[in-house]
């Protein structure tokens, strides 16, 4: 995971080429927009994290860097 290339994407993508992308990598196709990563695995990882900020900020009206926390602590969580 990539904190930089996520926020790029939450910055620079809609919300539904990121969805496309992660369907076509789920699909082991090439997504229709460049997703930087190291393999088919870290680019997913990092779709699923701007779409998941970007609907964070959508419904809950928070700014790029509070969603973009809040995604990291659920991971940390996770991993716990």
């Amino acid at each position: 995971m990539h904190i930089p290339t996520i926020k790029k994407l939450v910055e620079e993508v809609d919300i539904n080429d990121l969805k496309a992308a992660e369907e076509a990598i789920l699909e082991e196709q090439a997504p229709a927009i460049d997703i930087p990563g190291a393999d088919e695995g870290e680019q997913l990882t990092h779709v699923i994290a701007a779409i998941w900020i970007q609907e964070d900020m959508k419904a809950n009206g928070t700014k790029l860097m509070e969603s973009l926390r809040e995604y990291t602590k659920k991971v940390r969580k996770s991993i716990d």
